[in-house]
Formats: C-alpha cells, sequence, structure tokens
C-alpha cells in the first residue's frame, strides 16, 4: 500500500514539474499580443510613415510622409522631437528610413529620390535621385552589412543600389536599377502598388521584398540578381507594407487591414510559414515596424484620417507602438 501511494506521489511530482516547465511555453504561445504607446509625435499633420533604429544608441527615427519633417525619440523617452524640420533640403514627404552603423541616416522622397544625413551634425552628405524620365514610386530600403543600401519602386517592379563608395564620393548621383522583378511579379492595374518592404539576410546576399497588391514575397540574388517567389504557408501578404527580419523570423505590416504578421522562413528563404497573425484597430493603419529587445515598434500611420488613404480627421497625437507578444 505504502509503495503503491509512493508510486503516485511521484508520477504526481513528475506530471506537475512538465506542467510547470510546459506553462511558459503555452502561455507564450497563446497569449495575445499587447499594443501600447511607445512614444508621441509632435504636430497634429504629421501622418507618420517610416521607422529607423540607430543601432549604435538605440534612438528612434520617424519621418512625415505629408511634410518631410524627421523626428527622432531618444532611447527611452516617451515623446519625439524634431530633427530635421519638414521642407529640410527641398524634401516634400519621407516614407522609407534607415540608420546605418556608419553613423548615417537615410530617407526616401518618394517622388525625388534617396537623401543620406550625418547623423552627428545633420548635414545632407548624398542625394541619389529618381529617374527622371519615368514614372516611379521610391518606397522603402535596406542597408545590407557591407553598406550597400537597396530600395525598392512601388510603381516599377525594380529594386535600386547604391554602393559605399558611391555615398563617399557625396554630391548628387541618379538611381540605377540593379535586379528587374517584372517577370516575377504578377501584373497589376497601373495604379496599384507593387513592390514595397524589403529587407536583407546577415550576409546581404539574400533580399526579401513583398509585393503588396500581389501578396507574394519574392527572394532576390543580390549579387546574380535572380528572383525567386518564396511559398507562403498558412497566409498571404497582401497590404504587406514594412518587413522586418531578425535571424529566420519575419514580421510584417499590413496597412490597411491593420495587421501584423510573424512568419518563419526556411533556411534557405524559399518557403515561409505563418506562426502569428494580430489584427486590431489600435494599430490604426501600420506602415513600418522595427524590432527591439522590448518588442516591436510600430508606426501608425492613421493614412485612412485626411491621410493619402481617406478622408476625414487623424485623432492626435500621432503616435508610434509597442507591440509585445508578436
Amino acid at each position: 500500500m505504502s509503495r503503491s501511494i509512493h508510486r503516485r506521489t511521484f508520477l504526481s511530482g513528475a506530471a506537475v514539474t512538465a506542467v510547470a516547465l510546459a506553462a511558459p511555453a503555452a502561455a507564450a504561445a497563446t497569449a495575445r499580443p499587447r499594443i501600447s504607446t511607445a512614444f508621441t509625435l509632435p504636430g497634429d499633420r504629421a501622418y507618420p510613415e517610416g521607422i529607423a533604429l540607430d543601432p549604435c544608441t538605440g534612438d528612434a527615427y520617424v519621418g512625415s510622409f505629408t511634410t518631410g519633417a524627421i523626428y527622432r525619440a531618444a532611447a527611452g523617452r516617451r515623446a519625439a522631437e524634431v530633427f530635421l524640420p519638414a521642407g529640410a533640403d527641398g524634401r516634400t514627404t519621407a516614407n522609407g528610413l534607415k540608420a546605418d552603423r556608419a553613423g548615417r541616416l537615410w530617407v526616401i522622397d518618394h517622388a525625388t529620390g534617396i537623401d543620406v544625413y550625418d547623423l552627428r551634425d545633420r548635414s545632407l552628405l548624398a542625394r541619389f535621385e529618381a529617374p527622371a524620365s519615368d514614372q516611379s514610386f521610391l518606397n522603402d530600403l535596406v542597408i545590407t552589412a557591407d553598406g550597400t543600401a537597396y530600395a525598392t519602386d512601388s510603381v516599377r517592379p525594380v529594386i535600386y543600389r547604391i554602393t559605399p563608395a558611391e555615398v563617399a564620393r557625396g554630391g548628387r548621383a541618379p538611381l540605377a536599377p540593379h535586379v528587374d522583378l517584372s517577370r516575377a511579379v504578377p501584373p497589376h492595374a497601373p495604379t496599384a502598388y507593387t513592390l514595397n518592404g524589403i529587407v536583407a539576410d546577415p550576409t546581404g546576399r539574400l533580399l526579401f521584398v513583398v509585393d503588396m497588391t500581389g501578396g507574394g514575397l519574392y527572394r532576390v540574388d543580390a549579387t546574380d540578381g535572380s528572383v525567386r517567389q518564396v511559398t507562403l504557408y498558412g497566409g498571404d501578404l497582401v497590404n504587406g507594407d514594412g518587413l522586418e527580419l531578425a535571424r529566420r523570423t519575419l514580421w510584417a505590416a499590413h496597412n490597411r487591414s491593420n495587421t501584423l504578421t510573424r512568419w518563419h522562413l526556411s533556411p534557405d528563404g524559399t518557403e515561409a510559414r505563418l506562426t502569428r497573425t494580430l489584427t486590431d484597430p489600435a494599430l490604426q493603419i501600420p506602415t513600418t515596424l522595427a524590432h527591439t529587445p522590448h518588442g516591436l515598434l510600430v508606426v501608425r500611420s492613421q493614412f485612412d484620417k485626411g491621410g493619402p488613404m481617406g478622408p476625414g480627421t487623424p485623432t492626435p497625437p500621432f503616435t508610434v507602438a509597442r507591440v509585445t507578444g508578436m
């Protein structure tokens, strides 16, 4: 009798231990992501679009789509300040932003080109101009480990490249297409946008770019220019805007649907499986995002309230959200 009781007690203890070990993993898998406000932006017409994190300081930079102003939120601060005023250097809009390890801030004006600033003194180091003879809509960019920049065009299915040597020369220079995706991306209506968010693997050789209208994801070899559509399991990337990649985890902001998704990439980047979805009106038309140790920073554009996506009046203040659990 005592032996039997002892055996049952032992099994019960083992079960409790197993449950205790499994509980955090189960909670992490089922807990709903939490949305809060990371910091506010000044002004009642900011309509933010892009975000960049300074890899050296952790400061966040956000661009205004409607004015071209750039805001900086110092690490840990709850309010951003104007870093570059509206209209600086003739720029009237700002969408894609990135900060690199050389202390430079890259800013896209979708109509005119890409500006590169020195973060220390805010001086304009170089400007890369959009093709004047072709219709274009420069949208997003990524900086690879060797300092090369790649940018998307949402009207023309091409990716532009800017090398470190070109940045070092400074001044003005034209943007030239590096990869043409027209054979890979399905045809769309003339008014539809195609390529948008872009990220790179740690080597800088593989780029991943989203087709926001078709919902596809494309793997681009930056070395030989080859393009392959990534097989998606569990969903698609319709309305996909900004992307973020950490190791093999890919996050996407779906603007019109107020959605964030998380995907797991295969080792060769040819497949991606949907692992988490968050849809919530509190995201307020999310456009871009940045991964931090404390969660995702997500730009709340409010583009549907008097912005480029619809009439109405925005709800002030404009903010950047922090989303945990994604």
